[in-house]
């Protein structure tokens, strides 16, 4: 007899690859290989897909109205931005493009943010 079979083993993931499908130990070796760099393709894909799950959960967040953006308030005439805490009585002004104030404010407070980041 012949000791043809192959066990190939990856140390990191622990995924192993038992092969004895062939005579030659030389082909058993190449097919658990190929084998092996599928798995490990499929394991890491898994894991890269997995990350950018959760990501993105964590960005959408869960539609909660505790996790609303901005509250339009038509007869008060008033846009509430809930980032920032800003409240401006110009609804209109904001409904017809003129956002300026509103951008302006969000970026200082973007600014502020990065600078007590650092």
């Amino acid at each position: 007899k012949t000791s043809s079979a192959i066990l190939l083993v990856h140390t990191e993931t622990g995924i192993t690859v038992s092969m004895q499908d062939e005579k030659s130990q030389h082909k058993n070796r190449a097919k658990a290989r190929r084998i092996m760099t599928t798995r490990l393709y499929d394991h890491f894909q898994k894991q890269q897909d997995a990350k950018l799950d959760s990501a993105r959960k964590t960005m959408i967040g869960s539609g909660d109205r505790s996790q609303r953006i901005r509250t339009y308030n038509f007869p008060q005439n008033r846009c509430t931005d809930h980032r920032i805490g800003l409240t401006l009585y110009s609804l209109d002004r904001i409904m017809l493009g003129q956002l300026d104030e509103l951008v302006e404010a969000l970026q200082t407070h973007d600014k502020e943010q990065r600078l007590q980041n650092l």
